[in-house]
């Protein structure tokens, strides 16, 4: 195992996120549901100076009950085996690696077996406001919850997104759908974990 740093992480990122409207069933079991639908929000990730790590991440969450605003993490894949190993060791984070490749605006997420997805990302005009925020990531760890806090500064921009999904992957339930929201969140200050 590599090591990595004990919690809290103090990061910095430039994200992509999409959210989408999904059958709740076809998702996660917890999964916060209106009329059977729940939002799964999708987030390409590029981790970078003066942060802690630099690594690169594609995650999909989804609503779960909680004391404030909570998630769970159903499927995440990351370039970095340090980041890997400290997610799944401290926050129950299921991590697992992949080949992730990030440009200006394009973004592509793909295992040995096959590839995952591809996007793009168009941030539309406008002047980010720097925004506060609290939630908790909620996961389980062999029937156990595991709880993390997660504090962060974020500058949203409205954005427009062309997903690609392999319908055969790991996010096959987004194949053939369009996000109905999309932001650039650059350079945002994450503090994660207690």
């Amino acid at each position: 195992m590599t090591a990595y740093p004990p919690q809290p992480w103090n990061l910095v990122a430039d994200a992509h996120v999409s959210v989408w409207r999904v059958p709740a069933r076809e998702v996660h079991p917890g999964a916060l549901s209106v009329a059977g639908y729940t939002c799964v929000f999708t987030a390409w990730i590029a981790y970078r100076e003066p942060g802690q790590l630099s690594y690169h991440e594609l995650l999909a969450a989804v609503p779960v009950r909680g004391r404030r605003t909570t998630c769970t993490i159903t499927q995440i894949w990351v370039d970095s085996v340090v980041s890997r190993d400290g997610g799944r060791e401290l926050w129950a984070i299921p991590k697992d690696l992949a080949a992730l490749q990030f440009t200006d605006r394009t973004y592509t997420a793909a295992t040995g077996d096959d590839w995952i997805a591809t996007a793009a990302f168009t941030p539309r005009p406008g002047s980010p406001l720097a925004l506060p925020t609290r939630f908790d990531v909620l996961q389980d760890h062999d029937g156990t919850p595991v709880r993390t806090p997660v504090a962060a500064k974020i500058r949203p921009r409205l954005a427009a997104a062309d997903w690609s999904v392999n319908a055969r992957g790991p996010l096959g339930y987004l194949a053939g759908r369009r996000p109905f929201l999309s932001l650039a969140l650059p350079g945002a200050q994450l503090r994660f974990g207690a």
